[in-house]
């Protein structure tokens, strides 16, 4: 038997810690769009160089793309692409199995 290359794809991203975090809290600002700074002050444990590293992970992946913009200052932010956005609404259905049964099994123990 083999395992579905398509469905090894996903998880060696998912898989990955703080992947499926960042990519959820971009999903939750708006436009799907947030600085390094918001990102880093409100997922409190990841480290700055972390961070970094994941931001490009995510990049090469294809699923965040590094806008900078320069009014009077330069401006960096991180904005979910159209690949990101959709995998973002791949994972509402595990988020949901997840609330549904984390609840069952504290209440079973």
């Amino acid at each position: 038997m083999q395992i579905c290359p398509y469905l090894e794809y996903s998880f060696s991203i998912l898989g990955r810690k703080w992947n499926g975090l960042i990519l959820h809290y971009l999903s939750l600002c708006e436009n799907g769009t947030a600085h390094f700074s918001d990102i880093k002050r409100d997922l409190t444990d990841i480290t700055s160089r972390t961070l970094s590293l994941k931001l490009s992970e995510l990049i090469d992946y294809g699923l965040i793309e590094k806008k900078v913009t320069s009014n009077p200052t330069v401006t960096i932010s991180y904005v979910l692409t159209e690949k990101g956005l959709s995998l973002t609404a791949a994972l509402m259905p595990i988020q949901k199995w997840a609330q549904q049964y984390e609840n069952l099994s504290r209440k079973e123990e």
